[in-house]
């Protein structure tokens, strides 16, 4: 008996005992197989070199049968199509040649969809589609890495403006039996989940990796409302499933600037990893910290001493002690040198802007601490103020720093000649701005040019009262300052001290009270009724 009669023969008992797991370790589209696989591949070359002599053999190994017992099942017209593509694909894979073998796997996962939509016998499929996908999934992840195949393939024109690249291909063909699995209905919505719906985060989970590989995360937006719509509750999956949807969940709201949503799912993927995992707690905690951080919950020392965060703490450690000190300086000097991974990582732009409101936030709270002066028992009635002349100081000052200006070294003092005062004459040394006790002297070479995000409010833009006052009112409207604006004073007026216990307590609020707000809901996330 030739091979590949036994080969269909062996496929039919598979479908009669109604046997996916089985059906899905014989149907192999990747190396390194059996050699069998290969015979099999030099016969299919020598005797059905025509795709009609294909389809006459499985057509003849695999008939369709009637009457069966509720237990059995049998081959339909899509399956047939698919073992017809599956025989063709060994016929013609070359290995070497990745282009084509991606055509090929294509074109197979495609019939294999088809085969899958059938609602009887559909369910046998499911294991197969998985491995199928898996393996098309992990080619286009290789094919992405090399753009020196991929420039030889035209992209697919999706319409007159977009074009879709290998990866994102592959997501649209895997999200149509994501879509078929979610549609199945074998069993109630938030019942356990049976039949095909076993696989909705399988497939799931490989289309958003393809999405955020491709960066086109936009895309996934649909596929979170489908889920949320249809999909039963997320904690009847294995853990696996579950921890890799909440991560890229987790991405999704960070990207769109949910920041508690992101939290929230990132922190429930770090819990139900185990520790054992720690590259995938590393990557986990690559966005949870950013996340916490942009909510105004700073990394501890415990946190950042944990094997998986090791190569996380030199930047993000930098960014704590920028925030808690309201230093301009620092947080652009970590910027600087972090700039190629936070970019990799896509934390830059979100750092770059996003984070600028705190800093603002922790420089009025230092000026203040410095600058206030406690009223007299006579005063004790009037509100604590900060000054916003106060402020503009200061912020001149890391203005200035920031372009390139350094403290300059004080004249060393000589000897006086005389102590009587009518001999002495007042000698100012002063070079450059002077702010407070501080003295700057100008870079040799001029001021440094900043660009927009550099500056504190654009480039080298000199501060004004004005921004000095736009930002504290801005600060106010967010609810990171608590109180009002005196504008014909110039001063901020805190509300509250006295039931706070402190001025500073009650004018800077904690900042993960004023941004976290509780959601029982989230968007994509389907849980237990």
């Amino acid at each position: 008996m030739a091979l590949s009669t036994k080969f269909l023969s062996s496929i039919q008992g598979f479908l009669k005992s109604r046997n996916g797991d089985a059906l899905r370790d014989w149907l192999r589209v990747e190396p390194p197989v059996p050699q069998e696989y290969h015979n099999l591949s030099t016969e299919l070359k020598s005797a059905y070199r025509s795709t009609s002599a294909i389809e006459k053999l499985v057509q003849s190994c695999l008939p369709e049968e009637d009457d069966l017992p509720e237990d059995q099942g049998t081959s339909w017209p899509g399956f047939i199509v698919f073992m017809k593509d599956y025989l063709e694909y060994w016929r013609d894979v070359d290995f070497d040649d990745l282009l084509g073998a991606h055509q090929l796997l294509m074109a197979l996962t495609n019939s294999c969809t088809t085969a899958l939509n059938n609602p009887t016998f559909g369910t046998i499929m499911l294991q197969t589609s998985i491995s199928l996908c898996a393996s098309l999934s992990k080619l286009s992840m290789t094919l992405n890495k090399r753009p020196d195949l991929t420039k030889k393939l035209k992209t697919i024109s999706t319409n007159d403006e977009e074009q879709s690249s290998i990866v994102g291909t592959t997501a649209e063909v895997i999200q149509k039996i994501f879509t078929a699995c979610l549609t199945d209905r074998s069993s109630q919505r938030y019942a356990k989940p049976e039949g095909k719906k076993i696989g909705v985060y399988v497939f799931a989970n490989l289309t958003l990796k393809l999405l955020f590989a491709c960066r086109k995360t936009h895309l996934a937006k649909q596929l979170f409302t489908n889920i949320s719509a249809k999909s039963p509750p997320l904690s009847y999956y294995p853990a696996a499933q579950r921890v890799t949807y909440l991560y890229y969940l987790g991405r999704f709201h960070f990207i769109n600037n949910h920041f508690t949503r992101a939290s929230q799912c990132l922190q429930e993927a770090y819990i139900q990893t185990p520790p054992s995992f720690q590259k995938h707690r590393q990557l986990i905690l690559t966005y949870l910290i950013p996340c916490n951080i942009l909510l105004g919950r700073l990394p501890t020392q415990a946190l950042l001493q944990r094997q998986e965060a090791q190569t996380l703490t030199p930047a993000f450690m930098q960014f704590a002690q920028s925030i808690r000190a309201g230093d301009f300086l620092l947080f652009h000097q970590a910027l600087e040198m972090h700039e190629e991974w936070l970019f990799r990582k896509g934390l830059l732009l979100t750092f770059t802007y996003r984070l600028r409101p705190l800093l603002w936030r922790s420089l009025s709270r230092r000026t203040f601490i410095i600058t206030y002066v406690a009223p007299t028992e006579a005063d004790s009635r009037k509100a604590a103020t900060l000054e916003l002349s106060h402020l503009l100081v200061t912020s001149s000052y890391v203005q200035k720093r920031l372009e390139g200006y350094l403290p300059a070294r004080p004249v060393p003092k000589g000897r006086q000649p005389h102590i009587n005062s009518m001999f002495l004459k007042a000698v100012s040394n002063s070079v450059g701005p002077r702010t407070g006790s501080s003295t700057l002297a100008p870079p040799p070479g001029g001021p440094k040019l900043l660009r927009p995000n550099e500056g504190l409010i654009w480039g080298n833009m000199p501060i004004t009262a004005e921004h000095v006052e736009d930002m504290v009112a801005s600060l106010c409207a967010q609810g990171l300052l608590h109180g009002y604006m005196a504008h014909s004073q110039g001063r901020f007026a805190i509300m509250g001290a006295k039931q706070a216990g402190s001025a500073v307590t009650a004018g800077w609020p904690n900042v993960t009270e004023v941004l976290v707000q509780a959601e029982d809901v989230i968007p994509g996330w389907v849980r237990d009724l």
